[in-house]
């Protein structure tokens, strides 16, 4: 039944596998009230669930203690979007993996696809007046780890505190040239022209701290493999003190680079630990490092 919002609930009947089948016969026989070809058409338009995941297949095996769900309101919900991979979710939050090129939120010339306007499509699947609200964001061209929050109260209270609740982020670049030294800390106070560009200054009422530490993992040629980790979570620190450093990231046209060899920025956020700001439990995120960057930097 469809509501006054075009919303059609979920109607979910679960049943209990006792004897080893195929799923065919299995619903046959469980939908008495149903024909053959409305079974099917249940099948074909995703209304049938096993494990949690929909099923078409009629011939799919089922187990003794397997369950299968029958959704008689909608389609099971299967979310598939190429640039964003839900890595976490529940009553509070929602923490994703996004790719370059998206957007975190909208901009003046980019209003949809957008990870914001994506996910929010997403809570909205299950639940229409589900809200979603950005604790961070990423630039457009750096991949990585995104934390959503479901009320505004607790995004607030995640962005007002979030040097207390985020514990790491640590980042893999691919820089052009090699810095100078294996490992070291660069601090600096960053500001922001009227250009949006974002720089590092001795005004003290003008910048921002911002602190940097970067180990260099492998070299080849011009490129390094550089992994980062930010104490300081501004605006473009880790592109600026690459670039600041003659070491801009490759891919950056903005702060200098010269060469852009993977099509994207080669800045990649794989690793994000925070406190749950509900639980309170420790939660830790991590991402493989793209081939790409591995592949540039080997050495020979």
């Amino acid at each position: 039944m469809t509501n006054s919002r075009g919303y059609t609930p979920d109607n979910i009947r679960t049943y209990n596998v006792e004897k080893e089948c195929t799923l065919l016969p299995f619903l046959m026989e469980t939908l008495s009230d149903m024909n053959r070809t409305q079974v099917k058409a249940l099948l074909k338009y995703r209304h049938i669930a096993l494990k949690g995941k929909a099923v078409t297949q009629f011939d799919t095996p089922l187990l003794p203690g397997d369950v299968v769900e029958v959704n008689l309101g909608r389609s099971f919900y299967q979310f598939n979007n190429p640039m964003v991979k839900v890595l976490f979710e529940d009553r509070h939050i929602v923490v994703i993996e996004k790719a370059s090129g998206l957007l975190s939120v909208a901009n003046d010339n980019v209003r949809e696809k957008n990870a914001f306007s994506i996910m929010q499509d997403y809570v909205r699947h299950g639940n229409p007046d589900a809200q979603l609200f950005v604790c961070h964001r990423l630039d457009q061209y750096t991949s990585g780890i995104l934390i959503f929050a479901k009320d505004h109260d607790l995004m607030y209270e995640l962005r007002s505190n979030w040097d207390y609740y985020v514990k790491e982020r640590k980042y893999m670049c691919v820089t052009e040239n090699i810095p100078p030294r294996q490992e070291d800390t660069i601090e600096s106070l960053l500001a922001q022209d009227s250009h949006m560009r974002v720089f590092s200054t001795d005004d003290e009422e003008r910048g921002r701290l911002a602190v940097t530490h970067y180990r260099v993992l492998q070299t080849r040629g011009r490129y390094a493999l550089v992994d980062v980790e930010i104490f300081t979570g501004k605006k473009n620190q880790i592109r600026v003190h690459m670039s600041e450093m003659g070491c801009p990231i490759a891919g950056d046209i903005k702060y200098g680079a010269e060469t852009n060899p993977a099509r994207r920025l080669m800045l990649h956020n794989y690793r994000l630990a925070f406190i749950h700001p509900v639980t309170g439990e420790l939660m830790r995120f991590s991402l493989t490092t793209p081939t790409v960057f591995r592949k540039l930097t080997q050495p020979d």
